[in-house]
């Protein structure tokens, strides 16, 4: 995933900036340095030594980069559906099966595009996606759109190669023709970690390794992707106990609980992280702490299926690791990052702004397992994004500048967003791709999906 926008040959000077919020405290009117693909210091009047461009903070202020931890980027073309709104997971599920169907490589790179592009505009410099949805005789080259799409648009991607080995003929929620084979899922596993796979510092690119759920995979498939997982040195992660019909699911078919039945099968532990945990009890939650489990909060997308609110205060008195994750769009509607700590500080407002703050920076990154990003610190990743707070929507709040960015504001689009030493967002728009177009050609797709899968559009 190295390519021209991988690192800017031209160092970058913050100059004057108004607020920098930094791991121990929020530093007023001061400098940022940033030489090749790190922050190189952080100090008053600084003078670099090599020519470089300067961006103006006056007014500003600079927080890392967000760290989007769960997302689904290809339901980017299938949101705001009418026929599927206020609908539980599983009847959500069937009825989306049917539309994935027809996705198609084209589509998952212009999907992937859109997420992305949300991301970027909403102050996300890292994100993960989970894919499990590979139509069987399309394409097996979906990861890689995914990671085409990711350095067009310069972000730092961590791809999650998800699967689905459980159809309905075997008691599970997917159709038949939507699941593939335990070995082709594995075989191709180890394809994209050989391929795409970068462990280094400051990597761009690392591939984590994700069955989709326990209602929709075998318990075969989800030993030997964690065996496989382990010997690669790469990350697992899935959705669990999200609703209560997967908890009834899993009683059902494994006689126990979706935590007991993921700790029976050693799924536990400080590389593996689980999406949502809505429906979790005192001694799940103690468990996920004693083995250094990982959380991914999704808020947004709790509450639009109606799945219930986690405990998340009660996880945090636990010390579970918690991030925080915008979920796909056709559950969430939308991929801004910012809007999404805004919904967690409204959900859990006895959580102070600040610690949600850090499940979205240093907290995510590291169930992302990097310490290299998620902080502003000399020597960590040049991800940083710059708010301008001279805006209306801001007047009154500046008694706590962090907390304004969060719940106040009247738009989450960000002014500046620089990944990796490059910028990717300048005056809140896109540098590398032309918005509107990229808008014509998802609704575009988009509508042809639903078109083959029957459900009807008002534009049509």
């Amino acid at each position: 995933m190295e390519n021209r926008l991988s690192k800017s040959d031209v160092p970058i000077l913050i100059k004057n900036v108004s607020f920098i919020v930094t791991p121990k405290a929020m530093i007023e009117d001061c400098d940022i340095y940033i030489e090749g693909v790190e922050i190189k210091s952080i100090s008053h009047n600084i003078e670099p030594s090599l020519p470089s461009r300067v961006i103006d903070g006056r007014g500003k202020i600079v927080i890392p980069g967000l760290v989007n931890t769960h997302h689904h980027l290809y339901q980017t073309l299938t949101r705001n559906i009418p026929l599927i709104q206020n609908k539980g997971l599983f009847e959500w599920l069937n009825v989306l099966y049917n539309i994935w169907q027809g996705l198609n490589p084209e589509a998952i790179y212009t999907s992937a595009l859109v997420g992305f592009a949300e991301l970027l505009l909403t102050g996300c410099t890292t994100t993960s996606d989970h894919l499990y949805v590979f139509p069987p005789g399309i394409s097996d080259d979906f990861i890689d759109e995914e990671v085409r799409a990711a350095a067009k648009m310069g972000i730092r991607f961590h791809p999650l190669r998800g699967s689905m080995s459980r159809g309905r003929s075997e008691g599970g929620l997917p159709p038949d023709n939507l699941v593939e084979s335990e070995d082709s899922i594995i075989k191709e596993s180890e394809r994209i970690i050989s391929k795409f796979h970068n462990p280094n510092r400051l990597s761009m690119c690392r591939v984590g390794l994700a069955p989709c759920s326990p209602f929709s995979v075998t318990e075969r498939l989800l030993k030997d992707t964690l065996l496989l997982a382990r010997d690669k040195g790469v990350r697992c992660h899935t959705h669990l106990a999200e609703t209560i019909d997967e908890e009834n699911y899993c009683k059902k078919i494994y006689g126990m609980r979706p935590v007991e039945y993921m700790e029976k099968l050693g799924w536990l532990g400080e590389d593996i992280s689980f999406a949502h945990c809505v429906w979790l009890n005192d001694e799940e939650i103690k468990l996920l702490s004693e083995t250094e489990t990982g959380v991914v909060h999704c808020p947004t997308s709790n509450l639009r299926l109606g799945s219930g609110i986690a405990s998340i205060d009660e996880m945090l008195k636990a010390e579970v690791r918690i991030g925080l994750g915008v979920d796909g769009s056709a559950s969430n509607d939308s991929s801004d990052m910012l809007g999404e700590l805004r919904q967690a500080s409204l959900l859990h407002n006895n959580i102070p702004t600040k610690k949600i703050f850090e499940m979205a920076t240093s907290a995510g990154a590291a169930i992302l397992g990097r310490d290299d990003i998620g902080t502003i610190e000399p020597g960590k990743a040049a991800d940083l994004v710059l708010i301008d707070l001279r805006k209306i929507g801001y007047a009154g709040a500046m008694r706590d500048p962090l907390s304004a960015i969060v719940l106040c504001g009247d738009s989450h689009i960000v002014d500046t967003t620089i990944v990796n030493g490059v910028v990717v967002v300048e005056d809140g728009k896109l540098v590398n791709i032309d918005e509107e177009k990229l808008f014509e050609e998802a609704n575009r797709i988009s509508r042809e999906l639903l078109k083959k899968a029957k459900i009807g559009c008002l534009s049509d």
